[in-house]
Parts: structure tokens; sequence; C-alpha cells
């Protein structure tokens, strides 16, 4: 039995945070009902290589979906049906939305007492920002990742995935679980989780706010480099391929200048602290990397493994696929779709010893499952022909 199997986790949210949380839920055996506009369904669809929405292949996985049309009393009447037997809400609509619609929090739980409901916007459903556009790329860029990511010198970067979506929905997944194991314990009932984009990305950047009071100073952007520790970087090697090194404790650090021939560099005043280190990582980076471009990738992360050097190769993902690592450990399944055909994926993690997570079911088709779901919760075949025919599912 899959530890999350007696959950169920009604999914309204569109695009990628509220999938993440879903996705989690459903890896690991809670009953997912993604609730989708008829005919249309999630926007995270529409995220496609070749019309393949490879996204929604992987992270809706496991998932039930149900077209419904919640603009349409009936469509609401439907989902406060739903409501009653659920475990969880997930939401991502704009703030005062499921107000306007008559099923704010305040209805949900009288509907259902121990309901948990995940409300997912950008800034967050209090403040000043409550009721402006939330997209994960103004949140990267206003909470400080943009301007610390860059080469120095240069300007901020906005990272090529959507960062903020993912990091709110493991957190987001995380939170959904104390709240189910707070009521378990205390029998306090239901309660609203407020998860805005913004704060786990922000708190997830490091000290950051603690630095800038300390030093009064902005980090400038550094590249590959640490702003707290060094050497810390990606190194050309002669096959102009790259490594990926941190050599921060001091221990390694030793270790490393030993095996490049430079042991005299540990007690050469540039680099005998880690503040040394940092103040002089130019002088330091030119040192590592005459060693490194002397070598092949391969042969360098052989002599650096037998040394036991921190160091790894840095892959795309055409190499990922065909690592030892990947294939050993079995992080990559090749799940085969009725309509997608074969489609790459992660395992379900993280890895519990009794209990793994699994892929059953392939992501679903809009409103594929709308029949079943409806059924148990006692709406008849006729009276869904009638639905079906006013547009309220499909």
């Amino acid at each position: 039995m899959l530890p999350l199997e007696n959950i169920k986790v009604l999914d309204l949210s569109r695009l990628a945070a509220g999938n993440m949380v879903s996705h989690m839920f459903a890896d690991f055996g809670a009953d997912v009902i993604k609730i989708e506009k008829p005919g249309q369904g999630d926007d995270l669809r529409n995220w496609q290589i070749n019309d393949i929405s490879h996204w929604w292949a992987v992270y809706s996985r496991n998932k039930r979906s149900l077209a419904l049309n919640l603009k349409d009393n009936e469509g609401l009447n439907l989902l406060k049906e739903l409501v009653k037997s659920a475990d969880v809400f997930i939401e991502n609509f704009i703030p005062g939305t499921l107000e306007k619609w008559g099923i704010g929090p305040k209805e949900l739980t009288k509907l259902n007492k121990n309901i948990i409901i995940l409300r997912i916007s950008g800034w967050g459903q209090t403040g000043l920002y409550k009721d402006a556009p939330g997209f994960g790329s103004l949140v990267e860029g206003m909470s400080g990742f943009a301007s610390m990511n860059g080469e120095e010198g240069k300007g901020p970067l906005l990272p090529p995935l959507a960062l903020a979506d993912m990091v709110a929905g493991l957190t987001g997944f995380g939170a959904i679980l104390m709240a189910i194991l707070v009521n378990k314990r205390d029998d306090i009932g239901g309660q609203v989780i407020d998860l805005s984009l913004f704060e786990p990305l922000f708190s997830r950047l490091g000290a950051w706010a603690a630095s800038y009071q300390i030093s009064d100073q902005v980090p400038p952007r550094m590249g590959n480099r640490s702003n707290v520790a060094a050497p810390r970087g990606i190194y050309k090697t002669k096959d102009n391929k790259f490594v990926s090194l941190s050599a921060s404790m001091q221990s390694m650090w030793e270790k490393l200048a030993i095996t490049i021939g430079a042991k005299e560099l540990i007690n050469d005043k540039r680099f005998i602290t880690n503040s040394d280190r940092m103040n002089n990582q130019n002088d330091l980076d030119d040192v590592i990397s005459q060693f490194i471009k002397r070598y092949n990738r391969d042969d360098l992360l052989e002599i650096f493994s037998r040394e036991g050097i921190t160091v790894g190769p840095v892959l795309d993902i055409s190499e990922i696929i065909k690592h030892p690592y990947v294939i050993d450990r079995e992080i990559l399944i090749n799940h085969t779709h009725a309509e997608l055909g074969n489609i790459l994926m992660h395992q379900a993690f993280p890895r519990l010893s009794k209990t793994p997570g699994r892929v059953k079911t392939s992501a679903p088709a809009v409103g594929e499952n709308t029949n079943d779901i409806l059924k148990e919760i006692g709406i008849t075949p006729a009276q869904i022909e009638q639905l079906k025919k006013k547009n309220i599912i499909s």
C-alpha cells in the first residue's frame, strides 16, 4: 500500500506550482483529481515540443481528469459535492476568485470541516501585491534570484526553467502533509495554507538579507563562483568539456593543492584561509585552471576521484540519460503513454524503503475520467449525459 492512498486531492490549479504539489501526492498513491476546463484543459498541456505535451505527461501522471465548467452554477454544485469527500483542495486563482464564486474557505469548510486548502499565488493572499500578477518569472526577478545569478559585470539572469513554481510546489506538498498530521494529532480540523511563490524561493537563497545587514554591501554577481567559499566553480578541460569543482572545506583545499602539484600554495598567504582564498579567487582559479585544462574530462575525473577530490562532470541531458549513475540507480523510466508514445521521466522520489512511490498510470486526456468521478458521488449515467449536453462537463 502506498503511503497516501487514502488521501483525495482536488487540484484546480493551472501550470506548474500546483501540478508539482499534486504530482508528489499522486506518485505516492493519493487520488488526485485534476479539475480542468472542458475542451481546453490545464494550461500546462500547452508546454509542448513537437506537439507533444511532455510537461503534462510527466507532472500529471497518476492523476485523473474531470472536465468541469466552474463558471456555471451546476458545475460549482458538482465541485461542492466533491469537496465533501476530499482531504485536500489546491487552487492558484487570483486571490479573491473563489470568494467571488461563493466557494471561498468559509464555504468549503462548512462542506468539510477537515479540508486542507492550499492557496497558491505569486505574492500571497494578503499584502500590497495580493492582486498583482504573479508569474514565476516576476518572482524570480523580484526575489533577488536573477540579481545574484549571472556573470560578474553583466546583467541579471532568469533561470531557464519554472524554478519559483517548482520550489513552491515542493513547499506546498510539505505544508499540506503538516496540516494533515496536526489535524490527526490535535483534531483541529482543516486549515488554509497561504503559499506565495515569492517566499519559498526567497527563503532558499541563503542568508542574503543577513549578509547585507552585516556588510551593507550588495554581493556582486559571481558567475560560477560562491560568495562564501573558495575554490568553487566550473572549469574547462582539454577536450572542451567541463567539470564542476568545490573544495571549500580547508581539508579539501589542501588535498586539491597537493593533487595538482601545488602543495606550496597551502601556506601561501593568499590562500591560507577561506577568507584569503575568497579575496584572491582570480589567482586561485588561474592555478586550478592551468592544471585542469591539461586533461580530458574523463581522465581528470579519474585522477581527482582517486585522490578523493570533490569534482563532477557538467552534463547536458543527452549525457545524463546515458550516464552510469542514472542508469544504475534507475532515476529515469521510459513510460509508455497510449497517445504520446514513450516518454522518459524521473522515477518517483524521495525513495521510501517500505512504501516507495511509483508510476501507475499515464497522464489523462482532458475529461478522461469525468464519468467515473461523477458516478462516485452519485451522479447517474442519465444525469451525466444531460450535463454533457449543457456543456457543464466533457
